[in-house]
């Protein structure tokens, strides 16, 4: 099948290429808008789900630079967008996510039918990444990884009254008590996580990172003590491993970040500005590679369908 044919107008961000507004894409209860970004064939091996945070849109988010990562490594990317008239400030409502991750997982399949796309990952922003955790926890069977920027364990909250509270100052639990709010299928099947925060976060407190990393290394029924640790610039990067010796959790601690996403503009990762931050260190780059996208097979020619289109 071919790409949709609605156009919006070239966006002038750090990454690459227009984003496209598909119209219909499902029953789409939840009332979210989805553009997306396909390679130059028109087909992907794999779709990314990227969610901006509160006060952005799918355009600002653009300047993480997903689009550039999906050129280079044949993958479409989605990005949803909340309405103002499910929050008046933009935010995914990840403290009663069941109807927005049920669009978002629409969206997917939509891709994957358009796009050719056989795999898909999840990553986003502050109530972003609180939806990536959410739609990790209620969709195993549609994503196999993602990846958390500066975001909440899943079911840490089930108001927006008790959200401000995980924000801040955050919630302390075993990992058992935060894996026994993931379904029990994803615990049989638990989806392979990153975890992103900055030690300097004043909006959704650095506690956060740990309590993630205790909520997936529990799902993933492994140690929530790293099996390995490094420096890398300013960030501490630890991996959780299975006794396989598979990654199954890695966190990135980024020192003096505040509350944003990771970046290198200098390395053309990105685009610096509210929320987006110049730190030295490509957490888009570096998600792509834990998702696995850099070993995805460019289509040939002969499967490019464009023989297809009009």
């Amino acid at each position: 099948m071919c790409p949709p044919k609605t156009k919006t107008a070239d966006v002038p961000v750090g990454g690459g290429g227009a984003m496209e507004e598909v119209k219909s894409f499902g029953t789409n209860a939840a009332g979210l808008q989805m553009f997306v970004h396909a390679p130059p064939s028109g087909r992907a091996g794999s779709v990314v789900v990227a969610m901006h945070g509160c006060t952005q849109t799918a355009n600002d988010y653009l300047s993480a630079g997903w689009n550039d990562v999906g050129d280079r490594m044949n993958a479409v990317i989605v990005y949803p967008q909340q309405s103002t008239a499910n929050d008046a400030t933009h935010c995914f409502r990840w403290w009663d996510p069941a109807t927005e991750a049920a669009t978002i997982a629409e969206m997917v399949a939509y891709a994957k039918k358009t796009y050719g796309a056989e795999h898909a990952f999840v990553t986003g922003l502050s109530a972003g990444a609180a939806m990536t955790a959410a739609v990790l926890a209620l969709h195993p069977d549609v994503f196999e990884a993602g990846a958390i920027m500066s975001g909440l364990p899943h079911a840490c909250a089930t108001s927006q009254m008790q959200a401000f509270q995980c924000m801040n100052p955050g919630k302390d639990q075993t990992a058992q008590a935060w894996a026994a709010l993931v379904p029990a299928e994803t615990r049989a099947k638990p989806p392979r996580v990153a975890i992103w925060h900055g030690d300097a976060d004043y909006v959704v407190r650095p506690a956060n990172e740990v309590q993630l990393v205790r909520q997936w290394t529990g799902v993933a029924a492994i140690s929530d003590e790293p099996s390995s640790t490094e420096t890398v610039g300013s960030a501490t990067h630890a991996v959780y491993k299975d006794s396989s010796g598979a990654v199954r959790v890695e966190s990135w601690l980024v020192k003096g970040m505040s509350h944003g996403v990771a970046l290198a503009p200098s390395e053309s990762c990105g685009k610096a500005g509210a929320y987006l931050l110049d730190v030295g260190i490509c957490s888009t780059q570096k998600s792509a590679e834990f998702f696995g996208l850099a070993g995805s097979a460019q289509p040939s020619s002969s499967s490019s369908g464009s023989s297809d289109c009009q």
